[in-house]
C-alpha cells in the first residue's frame, strides 16, 4: 500500500471530489437546506434524550464534522437522531434524573463508550458481524420504538407533568387517564404543529416545512405569552462554542452503561448503514462499513468531548442532503457552520419556542419509522421470521423503558431459530417423472416407479447438529419398505460435511450393506468428494456407488435391478422374510 493510499484510508475526506464552482454551489445549497432541518431536530431530539436543548445543537456541530471527515459516505449527515436519543434517555434514566447535571454527565460518558465500541469494531474489521441483527428483528424493534417515542411525547403535547417509572406502558396510561388536567394551550400548539408539519410534508415537501412550522409556533408563543400562561418553552440557551473537556469517568458507571452503549452502537450503525446503502445506490459510489464504523465512532467520541449526546447518521437529513444536490462532504461542513452561527448569535430567538411544537416534530419524524408491512412480509416469508419480528415488537413494548432488552430477546430468538433450522433441515423424497427428471414426491403427488430404489435429497449442510436426523430419516424409509435394495442420496444441496457426518455415513453404509441395501451418492460437490476421499468414506460406500449425475446414478441402479442372474439367498431376501413375519 502506497503512502497516498494510506493517507486516504486514514483520512477519507481526501477522496472527496476536487472542488470547483459548480460542486461548491451544490454543496452550499444542500448544506443550507440540511441546516434548516438539523437545527429544529437537534432541539427536539435533545428533549427526547432528556437533556437541555442546547446539547442537541452541540451534537449537530462538532460531531457532524468529525463524522463526515472520517466516514466513508460523504453525503451521510451525522447528528442527533430519534432512535439513539430514545435509547439514551432509557439507559441513563435508570441512573439519574432526566435533565440533571448528573444525567448530562452520564449521557456524555455513554457517547464516549458507544463511540469507542464502534471504533474497536471498525478497527477489527468486524462490521460484517453486525449483520447478526436480522431485518425482521430490526423492524420489530423500530416499530415498537417508534410507538414508544410517540407516546413519550404525550406529556409535552398535553402539558402534563408526569413522573417516570420502570414501566412505560403504565406511565402512558397514567398520562392518558389524567386527560382532565391537560393544558389547553399546549394541546393547541401541539395539534397545530402536527397539522402544519404533516401538511407541508404531504402538499409542499420542497418547502422547509419544519423551519416554517417551528418559526410560526415560536412567534405565536411569544405573541400570546405561552410561557406566562403555564406552557413549557425552551427557555434561555447559552450562546457560544461548546466547552471541550474529558467526560467524568467512573468505573462503576462505565460498567453499568456498557450494555446500553453496545446496543446504541449497534442500532445507530444499522441506521447509518441503511442511509449509506441508499446513497451508494443513487450516487453509484462505494462505501466501506468498517470505515463508517470508525467515522461514526469518532463522531460519538467527539460528542463526548464537547459535552454532548450520542449521535448517528440521520436518514431524513441524509435524504435531504442527497435530494438537495450535495456532491461532497463539504455540504455537511456548511450545515455545521449554520449551526455554529445559531449558537453564537441566534439563541435568543429560540427562547419562546414551545416544547409541544418540538414534541409534534418528534411524532411526525418517527411516523416514517413505522413499517407494519415489513413485519407482515416477515410472516409471509417464514414463521420464524414472523415470530422473531413479533416477539421483538412485544418485548420492546413490555420492557420499555428498558427497550434494549426487547432487542436482545429478538436477537436471541432469531439466532435460536436459525440454529433450529440448521438442525431440522428439509429431507425430500424424490421420484422420477416420465421425462426422467427427479421431482418431490409430496409436492407433485408422485409414486416411485421403482419400489426397490429410494431417492432422497438433503437440503442443507451435513454436520453434527443434523447428522442424527439424516440417519433416522434413512432408517425410517428402510423400515417402511422391506423390498428396498438401493438408497440414492442426491447430494447437490450439501455444501459442507463435518467429521460427525462422515462417521455417521460410514456406519450407515455398513449397516445397510449388512441387510442387503446399497447406499449410493450422486451430484456431490467437489469439496464434499474431497472430504469423502481423504476420510476413506469413498472406499466404504464404494467408488462404483458414487455418481456425478443423478440420471446416470438412477439408470445404473435400475440396470443392476434388471440383472436377473440366479443367486443364493441374500440378506435382502432374509430381510423381506423378517418384515413379513413381523407384520
Amino acid at each position: 500500500m502506497t503512502s497516498v493510499q494510506t493517507l486516504k484510508r486514514l483520512f477519507p475526506f481526501l477522496t472527496w471530489a476536487r472542488p470547483h464552482n459548480t460542486t461548491l454551489l451544490h454543496d452550499l445549497v444542500a448544506g443550507a437546506s440540511v441546516s434548516l432541518l438539523a437545527i429544529p431536530q437537534a432541539l427536539a431530539y435533545a428533549q427526547l434524550a432528556g437533556v437541555p436543548t442546547y446539547i442537541g445543537l452541540y451534537a449537530a456541530l462538532i460531531p457532524s464534522i468529525v463524522g463526515v471527515l472520517f466516514g466513508s459516505s460523504a453525503i451521510l449527515s451525522t447528528g442527533p437522531v430519534a432512535m439513539t436519543s430514545l435509547l439514551t434517555a432509557a439507559s441513563v434514566g435508570l441512573l439519574a434524573a432526566p435533565g440533571s447535571d448528573q444525567f448530562v454527565a452520564y449521557v456524555t460518558l455513554l457517547a464516549l463508550i458507544s463511540g469507542l465500541i464502534q471504533i474497536a469494531l471498525g478497527l477489527a474489521r468486524a462490521g460484517v458481524f453486525l449483520n447478526l441483527l436480522s431485518h425482521p428483528v430490526l423492524m420489530g424493534f423500530i416499530n415498537a420504538a417508534a410507538l414508544i417515542i410517540a407516546f413519550s411525547q404525550l406529556p409535552s403535547i398535553m402539558g402534563i407533568s408526569a413522573p417516570q417509572t420502570d414501566h412505560f406502558l403504565i406511565d402512558t396510561w397514567n398520562v392518558i387517564s389524567r386527560i382532565y388536567s391537560l393544558h389547553v394551550m399546549s394541546v393547541a400548539f401541539g395539534s397545530a404543529s402536527i397539522f402544519l408539519l404533516y401538511a407541508f410534508r404531504r402538499f409542499a415537501p420542497k418547502l422547509p416545512g419544519v423551519l416554517i412550522s417551528i418559526g410560526l409556533a415560536t412567534w405565536c408563543s411569544y405573541r400570546f405569552d405561552f410561557s406566562l400562561a403555564g406552557g413549557n418553552v425552551v427557555g434561555a440557551i447559552p450562546a457560544g462554542f461548546p466547552e471541550i473537556s474529558l467526560p467524568a469517568l467512573s468505573w462503576k458507571t462505565i460498567v453499568a452503561l456498557t450494555p446500553a452503549a453496545f446496543v446504541i452502537a449497534l442500532i445507530s450503525f444499522m441506521e447509518a448503514t441503511s442511509s449509506c446503502k441508499i446513497i451508494a445506490i443513487k450516487t453509484r459510489s462505494r462505501w466501506n462499513e468498517n470505515q463508517e464504523l470508525i467515522g461514526q465512532g469518532l463522531a460519538k467520541v467527539a460528542a463526548a468531548f464537547c459535552q454532548s449526546m450520542p449521535v448517528s447518521g440521520s436518514f431524513s437529513r441524509s435524504a435531504l442532503n442527497l435530494a438537495s444536490g450535495a456532491r461532497t462532504g463539504f455540504s455537511s461542513l456548511v450545515a455545521a457552520a449554520f449551526v455554529l452561527l445559531t449558537l453564537l448569535y441566534l439563541t435568543p430567538l429560540l427562547y419562546h419556542l414551545p416544547k409541544p411544537a418540538l414534541a409534534a416534530m418528534i411524532i411526525i419524524a418517527v411516523a416514517n419509522l413505522v413499517d407494519i408491512a415489513a413485519m407482515r412480509n416477515a410472516w409471509r416469508t417464514s414463521w420464524d421470521d414472523g415470530m422473531a419480528s413479533a416477539i421483538t415488537f412485544v418485548a420492546t413494548l413490555a420492557f420499555a423503558p428498558h427497550i434494549e432488552n426487547g432487542l436482545l430477546i429478538g436477537i436471541c430468538f432469531s439466532i435460536g431459530a436459525f440454529v433450529y433450522r440448521r438442525m431440522s433441515p428439509r429431507v425430500v423424497v424424490l421420484a422420477q417423472y416420465p421425462d426422467g427428471v427427479l421431482r418431490d414426491v409430496e409436492r407433485h403427488g408422485l409414486q416411485s416407479s421403482h419400489p426397490e430404489i429410494s431417492v432422497l435429497r438433503f437440503d442443507a449442510s451435513l454436520f453434527f447438529g443434523n447428522a442424527a436426523l439424516f440417519e433416522d430419516t434413512v432408517l425410517k424409509i428402510e423400515s417402511k419398505n422391506p423390498h428396498l435394495r438401493f438408497i440414492l442420496i442426491v447430494a447437490n444441496g450439501i455444501n459442507h460435511i463435518d467429521a460427525t457426518a462422515v462417521e455417521m455415513l460410514r456406519g450407515l453404509a455398513k449397516r445397510l450393506r449388512e441387510i442387503g441395501i446399497t447406499l449410493a451418492v450422486s451430484g456431490a460437490k467437489r469439496q464434499i468428494l474431497r472430504v469423502m476421499d481423504e476420510t476413506g468414506l469413498t472406499e466404504e460406500i464404494g467408488m462404483n456407488n458414487i455418481f456425478r449425475l443423478d440420471k446416470v446414478a438412477l439408470d445404473t441402479l435400475i440396470e443392476r435391478l434388471n440383472d436377473t442372474s440366479p443367486c443364493p439367498a441374500t440378506p435382502t431376501d432374509r430381510r423381506i422374510e423378517l418384515h413379513a413375519n413381523n407384520h
